[in-house]
């Protein structure tokens, strides 16, 4: 009976020793929170755009426009993203003049009729940035975003609309795994 108890305790200890020392190792709940996407979702989305009281003097006409950075911090995408910590929309902040976010006929395909905002979590069902769609909502990437999705998930990824306050026309769309967000325009359903 004793070698029984014996057996059974090391076997018992066998299954709980690992489990313990990886409990250990793992880094403190705190510490493992990505400042950029990792299951964050924003608690609502960018403020509008204020512009600064003195304007910046004017580039030169002939100067190539600059290639912006977005990634203000190491470890952040170079892409429009939502800081975890913050919830600060860095890149939402070019202002409701932004020629690449101008529109002819803003709302051609109406309103997109769906949840908006933390409250609701979409999975995208398909596409690229030019048409994707998800529970029969179909949308399209503003063109000067389209670098900015190149890793999205189109068949999985879950995303959070929000309204954009700056730009008519267009909603953000957020991805939850990348924290990163673009430019969307609904295109119907």
């Amino acid at each position: 009976m004793k070698m029984f108890v014996g057996v059974f305790v090391l076997l018992l200890l066998s299954i709980a020793l690992p489990s313990f020392a990886q409990q250990k190792s793992q880094p403190s709940h705190g510490a493992s929170q990505p400042e950029v996407g990792g299951g964050h979702i924003p608690a609502r989305g960018p403020a509008p755009y204020k512009a600064p009281k003195e304007a910046p003097p004017a580039a030169h006409a002939s100067a190539p426009p600059q290639q912006r950075n977005y990634s203000e911090k190491p470890g952040h995408p170079n892409a429009p993203h939502v800081d975890v910590k913050t919830d600060r929309w860095v890149g939402h902040d070019s202002g409701p003049n932004d020629p690449h976010y101008h529109l002819d006929h803003p709302w051609q395909h109406g309103h997109f009729p769906g949840e908006i905002g933390r409250s609701h979590v979409w999975h995208l069902e398909g596409g690229g940035p030019s048409r994707f769609w998800f529970n029969g909502y179909y949308f399209s990437v503003a063109p000067y975003d389209v670098g900015f999705c190149d890793g999205w998930l189109w068949g999985s990824d879950e995303i959070v609309i929000y309204d954009d306050p700056d730009h008519v026309g267009w909603y953000l769309a957020y991805n939850v795994r990348l924290g990163t967000y673009v430019h969307i325009m609904f295109l119907g359903s």
